[in-house]
């Protein structure tokens, strides 16, 4: 019995280089994609411009303490927020597309978990998240939206920025051009 367990567990861990990273892309997809793309689209300003010029509600979701203490009047904010609200804004539209295509995927996955970190601090200090929508770890409820979906969040793109894209990306086909 236990040598059929061996031979099992020594197969599944011959696979798991191969299927964990393109699970973890799959998932990614299936899960956040939309999620994050919906996001970047309430930011984006209107028409062909708006790729560079966020919307209101960009600077409201990105900086919601600084907006209230200008009195919602956009024009008091400076370069400094419209360079934040624009590099979050194309972050959470081009890095989710390099996850879900394999490309520069621990870069792009590294730079997801540092989206999911700001966006869970603002959540926090500046929209006021607290009590069971930022949820406890160690308890029973597992549903909190920052503390127990966004560590999961974090554990599945660290999937990725330690094993990579796996052999159904575009990081291994141009590895293979390469060598």
């Amino acid at each position: 019995m236990l040598a059929l367990y061996d031979r099992t567990a020594g197969g599944l861990a011959r696979l798991a280089p191969a299927v964990l990273p393109t699970l973890a892309r799959l998932t990614f997809a299936a899960v956040l994609l939309v999620y994050f793309w919906n996001s970047a689209r309430t930011k984006l300003g209107d028409g062909l411009l708006g790729l560079f010029r966020p919307s209101d509600g960009a600077y409201i979701q990105i900086f919601p303490k600084a907006v209230e203490a200008a009195g919602y009047d956009f024009a008091q904010l400076g370069l400094f927020h419209w360079a934040v609200a624009l590099a979050g804004t194309w972050a959470e539209l081009l890095l989710p597309l390099l996850i879900v295509i394999g490309l520069l995927t621990r870069l792009a996955a590294l730079g997801m978990i540092g989206f999911v970190l700001v966006q869970s601090a603002t959540d926090i200090l500046g929209h006021g998240v607290a009590g069971d929508d930022l949820g406890r770890w160690f308890d029973a409820a597992s549903g909190a939206l920052v503390l127990d979906q966004r560590a999961l969040w974090v554990f599945l793109l660290a999937t990725l920025v330690l094993i990579g894209g796996g052999p159904l990306s575009l990081d291994r086909l141009l590895a293979r051009r390469r060598g």
